[in-house]
């Protein structure tokens, strides 16, 4: 029985397919597709505007060049404690700032102190070498013995150390006056140190001067004894004023502001102070071998001393002003 079940349903099954065989179900024939039509959409001009680096970020100076060397051996590399601060603006290890410098010609004293140096020396070597000549000369000019006479003849009979102390004397107020003359503007046209050699020719021309007329006035009056102690006071004191006026010196030559000023005038009122108590020992001595009157002195003092010095001063103020 089941094998005629079975036969029935294989015949409903192929009956099934061939039923769906039918005559509307012939297949389409194919046919040319037909283009789509597109649509081209308007173009749209976008401008180039330039993009500015923005200089507050700080560059990566550790991003790889595009550029590298073939021998990477020679590649130096970077020092991690530096390395990250090469591209701070602050801290410029390989490309220092360089600032623009002036050069100044500088004009120092090294000559002017070399040379008081010298100065030193000098009167350093003759104390040492002529001690006792120092001590009779302070002693004869301040009168501080008795035995004047003695004195001035042991100094009169020491040419060697008089003739020492009257270079010195030419150096030292020399010196001064040339520091005094650029100290009041007078002369800055002339270079210091021509201006030192005319204050020196012009001190031994003055003195020189003296001396021969001194010589001559004495032999004419045949007052040989009184001329020749008016030369001793006025060498004598050139000598005091050479060795007096060394301190100002080094305080003009490198001091300015008020402490010049106040050696300038301590200075000068050490030179007149002297020139003044010169006068007055040479009235001494000459009243005690002439007998002359004070008024012939003074007409004296204003026709050989106090005439030049007014004629100096105008010549100076001529030539140097």
């Amino acid at each position: 029985m089941l094998k005629y079940l079975f036969l029935f349903g294989m015949i409903l099954a192929g009956l099934n397919v061939l039923s769906q065989e039918v005559n509307d179900s012939i297949p389409l024939t194919d046919t040319v597709a037909t283009p789509l039509k597109t649509i081209r959409k308007p173009r749209q001009v976008v401008a180039a505007i330039p993009v500015q680096p923005d200089t507050a970020t700080i560059p990566d100076v550790f991003l790889p060049n595009t550029r590298r060397d073939t021998i990477w051996a020679v590649q130096p590399g970077y020092d991690t404690d530096s390395a990250k601060f090469i591209g701070n603006p602050y801290f410029k290890f390989t490309n220092p700032t360089r600032h623009a410098i002036s050069i100044k010609q500088w004009q120092g004293k090294e000559a002017i102190f070399y040379t008081l140096i010298g100065l030193l020396i000098f009167f350093a070597l003759i104390k040492n070498s002529f001690y006792r000549y120092i001590q009779d000369l302070f002693k004869i000019f301040f009168r501080t013995s008795v035995r004047q006479r003695q004195i001035k003849e042991q100094l009169v009979s020491s040419p060697l150390p008089s003739l020492l102390l009257n270079i010195f004397f030419l150096f030292s107020v020399g010196m001064f006056v040339a520091l005094v003359l650029q100290d009041v503007g007078l002369g800055m046209q002339y270079n210091f140190w021509i201006l030192f050699l005319y204050c020196i020719a012009a001190l031994a021309a003055i003195y020189g001067g003296k001396f021969i007329i001194m010589k001559f006035i004495g032999w004419i009056l045949q007052a040989s004894e009184a001329s020749d102690g008016y030369i001793f006071i006025v060498f004598t004191t050139n000598k005091i004023l050479g060795i007096a006026l060394l301190p100002f010196i080094i305080v003009l030559a490198f001091t300015n502001g008020p402490i010049t000023r106040a050696a300038l005038t301590l200075g000068v009122g050490t030179l007149i102070g002297l020139l003044v108590y010169r006068y007055f020992l040479s009235y001494v001595t000459i009243h005690r071998q002439i007998r002359i009157n004070f008024l012939h002195f003074i007409i004296y003092l204003a026709a050989f001393e106090i005439a030049p010095l007014l004629l100096i001063n105008k010549l100076l103020l001529t030539i140097l002003g």
